[in-house]
């Protein structure tokens, strides 16, 4: 499915399921099911307040297209738990970027301004959005635009904080004299650690074409944690995911993949496997964003 939205988590071509929930980056299970079904109510065809068969019939596409594929992903903690590795990849990833990303909305800006509790000031940003965001149906993408922009911001502040933690020299009782570890050591460390990786590698493709798809997903998500921009990794998650029929977790690192290495033979596999299985409005989305409508043609006419 294409999404006309270029803010936020959207912006770097994955799709922000929290923010189609308007539920914040740290909700848990039982908070996001009760966001859920209050959308749902408001959706669906049977509880519906709309006036015209039209606008029933869109708030049922925004519900089957949207909404119920975002509660799919966030409402296992399996596919959560991975959704929240790849966006705390991409978060640190951007951490260094702040300064000169282009932020839209004064919500945002408010965030990455604030000099007071950052997580409770996310919370008092969201909650508003959240409250209205399904309340006109041709604002919606507008208003998840919204949201995902905040998400990023917070995302982005939380990771950057997390890194300079971890950059931190720890303190020391007393001063220890260390022998720098001689080149021959550094290249033998380097060249052991590819090898490792080579390895994980090889067993995760061995595991898929036997298909012990579980393992294989085990195996390559450890070997993220290593290397988190391997783009052979994140092929081969994406094959794998296909494999489960977990699209959505399937592009997300596809899409991770071909920003690494779009030459990756592995990554170029996965893309055509992919697009395969994408449904054609999937696959003509560059041409839609070209022509300003995109999933509905609703977002290009609202400000």
């Amino acid at each position: 499915m294409s999404f006309p939205i270029e803010q936020g988590l959207f912006k770097y071509d994955i799709t922000d399921h929290y923010a189609i929930l308007g539920v914040p980056l740290n909700a848990d299970s039982r908070y996001i099911r009760q966001r859920y079904l209050k959308i749902a109510y408001l959706l669906h065809p049977d509880t519906f307040d709309g006036k015209t068969d039209k606008e029933k019939q869109l708030a049922t596409k925004i519900l089957s297209k949207l909404v119920n594929p975002a509660y799919e992903i966030l409402s296992k903690d399996r596919s959560r738990n991975e959704y929240k590795l790849v966006l705390s990849q991409m978060g640190n990833n951007l951490a260094d970027e702040l300064s000169s990303i282009t932020i839209a909305t004064d919500e945002a800006q408010k965030l990455l301004q604030t000099s007071q509790d950052r997580e409770l000031t996310y919370h008092r940003l969201l909650t508003p959005l959240a409250s209205q965001q399904y309340d006109d149906l041709d604002n919606v993408f507008y208003m998840i635009a919204q949201i995902s922009e905040l998400n990023l911001i917070y995302l982005m502040l939380s990771q950057g904080k997390k890194v300079k933690e971890k950059a931190k020299p720890k303190a020391k009782s007393e001063p220890k004299v260390k022998t720098a570890p001689s080149s021959q050591q550094v290249k033998t460390k380097k060249e052991d650690r590819k090898s490792a990786i080579e390895t994980a590698l090889k067993r995760a493709q061995d595991y898929i074409q036997r298909n012990n798809i579980s393992q294989a997903i085990i195996e390559l998500r450890e070997t993220l944690k290593e290397e988190p921009n391997n783009s052979t990794c994140h092929g081969l998650l994406g094959l794998a995911y296909l494999k489960e029929n977990q699209l959505t977790m399937a592009k997300i690192h596809i899409n991770k993949a071909r920003k690494v290495n779009p030459q990756d033979p592995i990554v170029i596999q996965a893309k055509q496997a992919l697009d395969e299985v994408l449904p054609e409005t999937e696959k003509s989305k560059s041409s839609d964003k070209q022509k300003g409508g995109g999933f509905f043609g609703l977002f290009g006419r609202k400000k």
